[in-house]
């Protein structure tokens, strides 16, 4: 049995299942085989039947009554059949095999009255070191696959292909965050990471990542480092199937763990309509961490505006509803590239983030009005509004902000001369927000 488990080991080594056979008459070994069927293309080619063949072509003889064959794995029904053809005088085999074992533990070929000729089974031996070397085997297999695949897709999710998004920034993947679950989640990390500042970009629904992309060269060229995920549900992130799986807390706590995870730390939170809610409870989570904030169309408290709260009634209540088009209506600058927005939901059954968003919206904690009025004191704090926000008009924008934060001043309440997408007009003010973020 020892020199059939060296065959086994040969066979792992060659990427086979681990089985080995010797056949051995009057103590001599005259016949050997391990497991090859990867290796020849042939399903016949287990090892007790490379063993049996070499042992009949040795001996000059089909019938091996004289022969023992030992085996590391319970024979399967082709092999023992096999060995009863050879009119085998006795098997012996190590560990048993309860999925497909024809020796006794699926069912017993050799036990079978109706068949003239009884070949005699032993079983068991160095049972524990022939079934180590299998789970060895299937372990190894098993991680060297997750390692291929580091991200499977759950069964309660749908993902775009890769090349879904072929012409955009690649992203790195994570899906080992607790609250993920699984899900993969897409996560832009660019620039150094002991930059001084870390920019945390968190776009709303219905964007994604893309929305920032204007503003990535200006930080870059400035050594700062960039963070910009899809939520999930959004962007090339993995989409749950159902709309109750979004949360307000489960997206923030989908974010701290990302930022936990990463170790980031001097970061200026740059956040866009909810991006900027999610992100501020982050921050509010592990205020150490975070320095300042950049909101952009980021309505402070209490109700929304009427345009706003049907703009996202409408996407959660129409299935054909046309994200890069509605878009382009609250905000002129999101025209020039609507591909871009339809891509995320241009499958069907991937819009359970929008089915979900105006529940989610409701879930927002209240804005940390104490950190906000912390940074603003420290000149660490930019609320900028679109002139010709469709969503939020910019009298009723300012009102509010004005109302929920008295203290802050016009230097650090900016409206830009666009809609409701500032981040895409946003790239000639970064190097401004280079300097006033400076540590």
């Amino acid at each position: 049995m020892r020199a059939a488990l060296e065959l086994a080991r040969a066979a792992a080594q060659a990427g086979e299942v681990p089985v080995g056979a010797i056949i051995v008459k009057d103590g001599a070994i005259v016949g050997q085989g391990r497991n090859a069927p990867v290796a020849q293309g042939d399903p016949t080619a287990h090892a007790e039947v490379l063993a049996l063949r070499d042992a009949a072509a040795r001996l000059g003889n089909y019938r091996l009554d004289d022969c023992t064959l030992y085996v590391t794995l319970e024979p399967c029904t082709m092999c023992s059949g096999a060995m009863l053809h050879a009119r085998l005088g006795r098997v012996v085999y190590g560990a048993a095999e309860p999925r497909t074992g024809a020796a006794g533990s699926v069912l017993d070929v050799f036990a079978l009255p109706q068949i003239n000729h009884h070949t005699q089974v032993t079983r068991g031996v160095l049972a524990g070191e022939c079934a180590a070397l299998m789970s060895d085997f299937f372990r190894t297999r098993r991680a060297e696959q997750r390692a291929a695949q580091p991200h499977p897709l759950k069964d309660t999710a749908l993902r775009h292909a890769d090349s879904t998004f072929g012409g955009f920034a690649q992203p790195q993947w994570r899906s080992d965050l607790p609250a993920l679950a699984g899900l993969r989640l897409a996560v832009v990390d660019e620039g150094p990471h002991d930059a001084p500042l870390t920019w945390l970009c968190l776009h709303g629904s219905p964007s994604w990542g893309q929305l920032f992309q204007p503003m990535l060269p200006g930080w870059l060229q400035a050594g700062h480092r960039v963070m910009v995920p899809d939520l999930p549900g959004f962007g090339r992130s993995d989409q749950p199937k159902k709309e109750k799986a979004h949360s307000a807390a489960w997206h923030v706590q989908v974010l701290r763990e990302l930022v936990l995870a990463l170790d980031l730390r001097s970061i200026v939170l740059v956040g866009h309509d909810d991006g900027a809610r999610l992100g501020l409870a982050v921050a509010q989570a592990e205020p150490a961490r975070f320095c300042g904030a950049w909101l952009m169309n980021a309505w402070p408290a209490g109700p929304a505006p009427d345009a706003c709260v049907q703009w996202f009634a409408q996407a959660a209540r129409k299935p054909s509803w046309p994200v890069g088009r509605a878009m382009h209506e609250v905000g002129e600058e999101a025209g020039a590239q609507p591909q871009a927005w339809n891509l995320p939901f241009s499958q069907p059954g991937h819009r359970a983030a929008l089915q979900a968003w105006p529940r989610v919206q409701a879930e927002m904690p209240p804005l940390p009005m104490a950190l906000l009025a912390q940074w603003s004191q420290q000149q660490r704090l930019w609320v900028q509004g679109g002139e010709h926000d469709a969503l939020m008009p910019a009298p009723a924008w300012r009102q509010a902000w004005l109302q929920a934060l008295p203290q802050l001043p016009p230097a650090q309440l900016r409206l830009s001369p666009c809609g409701h997408w500032v981040p895409l007009c946003a790239a000639g003010m970064v190097a401004d927000a280079v300097e006033y973020f400076r540590p």
